[in-house]
């Protein structure tokens, strides 16, 4: 079985804590994301990888791929291979909505999801988890759903195709043949096994350990009927961040003996707080994060108060020795969303060899991001009630394959 004793628990050692709900770092120090591939015993992406997405797709791969974003993954290989002979598959990926607005890291799964379904023209459904913000949060059943709305807004701001996507609210789809693939599911795992993979204790509320197998069957294409009629043996591709992973883990174990095939999953690293890589951007502490909702003047104001630097203490020292590329967040955040390959080379030199300083490269990542945010900002502007309606509307998607 997929899920054995070391998969057991998470990553809630002395060193770091990943999960769900909680990403950490020893003693302020570094994710160490070569032992999270140990322990959760995925693999990592590797150039070759890479290469095989440009040929099959006929365009450059994304940022995010080329630049070791998204670094690891489950099964990758076999959708490529069935998609090779002319087998399609569907994109599944989710939001919990637990604020009134995504901060940058929330984007950069829909980002990188938005190309995977325009490069391999398939289908995608996203899940929005207000049930699980409702258990997990201080939000009534109404906030959820109300924040649900709001997040679906900047969801489809992405540029998400609407024929080939069906967004969904936990609240409003759940029954028929999704519920009977939670039922289904919720029957293979064990008491012990739910706390096991997922830390559950005896203070927990039975909703959370109810909660799993929800997050569990949109990996199932017979839980979207008016989808994938007859298609029960397609095959399902998961963009997520790597703290997902122990959903997923229990999913491809169950997998099997309901006759579904397993998911497939494409796993991120953390976009990292301003503040440094102990952790990742937290919607919980405002300055840790950059907004969609952000003004220039915000993003400029927490780019260099709050950002932190590899520079050195003075400028004749950051001269001689230049800056720790390491630590600096500045560059980290520039290698996310920096399109240009030769700049963010040509600025990661020039500041590790001291000939740049730090103001120059926060004055460029402020730019890089206010253009960013600014452009989300007017695509969002643009998306209505009825824009969202039809995305979360129950009805066949004409343009699924095509």
């Amino acid at each position: 079985m997929e899920v054995d004793k070391k998969d057991e628990r998470e990553a809630e050692s002395s060193e770091q804590v990943v999960n769900p709900w909680e990403v950490s770092a020893k003693d302020g120090g570094k994710i160490d994301y070569d032992k999270l591939i140990d322990k959760f015993g995925c693999q990592r992406f590797d150039e070759s990888l890479i290469d095989r997405v440009q040929r099959l797709t006929s365009r450059q791969p994304h940022v995010f791929l080329r630049r070791g974003v998204f670094f690891a993954h489950r099964d990758f290989n076999e959708i490529l291979d069935a998609y090779e002979k002319g087998d399609k598959f569907y994109l599944y990926t989710g939001r919990g909505p637990s604020s009134e607005a995504l901060h940058l890291g929330h984007l950069i799964p829909f980002m990188f999801t938005k190309y995977l379904q325009e490069a391999f023209k398939v289908p995608l459904v996203i899940q929005l988890t207000d049930d699980e913000k409702c258990m997990w949060k201080n939000l009534s059943v109404e906030e959820s759903q109300r924040l649900a709305r709001e997040n679906a807004k900047d969801i489809i701001a992405c540029g998400f195709d609407v024929t080939k996507t069906f967004i969904f609210s936990d609240f409003d789809y759940v029954g028929g043949a999704f519920y009977k693939n939670m039922v289904r599911v919720a029957k293979c795992v064990t008491l012990n096994k739910a706390m096991g993979i997922f830390g559950f204790s005896g203070e927990d509320h039975i909703g959370k350990l109810s909660f799993p197998p929800v997050q569990a069957v949109p990996s199932f294409p017979s839980s979207f009927p008016h989808l994938f009629p007859g298609k029960d043996n397609l095959r399902c591709l998961i963009p997520c961040a790597i703290d997902q992973d122990p959903y997923f883990r229990m999913t491809r174990d169950v997998a099997p003996r309901l006759g579904y095939s397993k998911p497939a999953l494409i796993e991120s690293s953390f976009f990292p707080a301003l503040q440094g890589e102990n952790g990742k951007m937290s919607a919980s502490d405002p300055n840790s994060a950059i907004y969609v909702t952000d003004t220039a003047k915000d993003i400029k104001n927490k780019i260099n108060r709050y950002a932190f630097s590899g520079g050195q203490d003075s400028v004749e020292k950051h001269r001689e020795l230049g800056a720790n590329l390491e630590v600096d967040i500045p560059v980290k955040y520039l290698s996310f969303f920096l399109e240009d390959d030769s700049e963010l080379e040509h600025i990661k030199k020039e500041y590790g060899e001291g000939r740049m300083l730090t103001g120059e490269v926060k004055k460029r990542l402020t730019e890089v991001l206010t253009e960013m945010v600014e452009r989300h900002r007017r695509a969002r502007a643009a998306v209505t009630d009825e824009m969202v309606d039809a995305f979360m509307a129950v009805r066949p998607l004409p343009s699924m394959f095509e």
